[in-house]
């Protein structure tokens, strides 16, 4: 059981209206937990949709690193809540596979999965960043390779964001969606 209760239907007018714009239409089940708890709250929610949608709908990471570093991140922070639904839904349509998603919790994702080499760069740049909050010049060399300042700059608040994505899921004790993927066992 969370922390703090969801909201549930019936939701008041505006509510209802917020909860539909943060999830992608015709969807086949209700707005996500993580969204009704946030709801609780409306105007933090309303300040942590901008970021949110515009991270996930108009970056310019490609949609595959996008879901590669929210992946390694809310693994490497033990959030299954969020890995779950991501691996259920965006990642795998952005072309991430089982194998890959599951590499993600793995203590060395290459162990497994043979990663292009921007996408070993991306995986590098999250467990240092996991691990120290910093990027040695190594791992920033290796990502400069392959992308452009811009991206680079939206690498490092995608991955500050599902952090703080992770530490809220984790700290409500928010269950998996019943539909979303399971984490894998360590």
């Amino acid at each position: 059981m969370p922390r703090i209760e969801p909201l549930s239907p019936p939701y008041t007018a505006p509510v209802d209206q917020a909860l539909r714009r943060w999830m992608p239409p015709d969807v086949p089940h209700e707005p996500l937990t993580l969204f009704r708890v946030l709801h609780r709250n409306p105007e933090l929610a309303s300040r942590m949709f901008a970021l949110g949608a515009g991270l996930l709908g108009h970056g310019s990471l490609p949609a595959i690193d996008r879901e590669l570093v929210i992946a390694r991140v809310t693994a490497r922070t033990g959030c299954s809540y969020e890995w779950g639904v991501h691996a259920a839904t965006l990642a795998r349509r952005a072309g991430l596979g089982p194998e890959q998603l599951q590499a993600t919790t793995d203590t060395d994702p290459a162990a497994n999965v043979s990663w292009p080499p921007h996408h070993a760069a991306l995986l590098g740049a999250v467990d240092e960043l996991h691990d120290t909050a910093q990027l040695s010049q190594a791992a920033w060399d290796a990502l400069r390779v392959h992308y452009e300042d811009s991206q680079l700059l939206e690498l490092l608040v995608l991955a500050g964001w599902y952090r703080t994505i992770s530490y809220l899921a984790n700290g409500l004790l928010l269950e998996e969606e019943p539909w979303g993927t399971g984490f894998p066992a360590r």
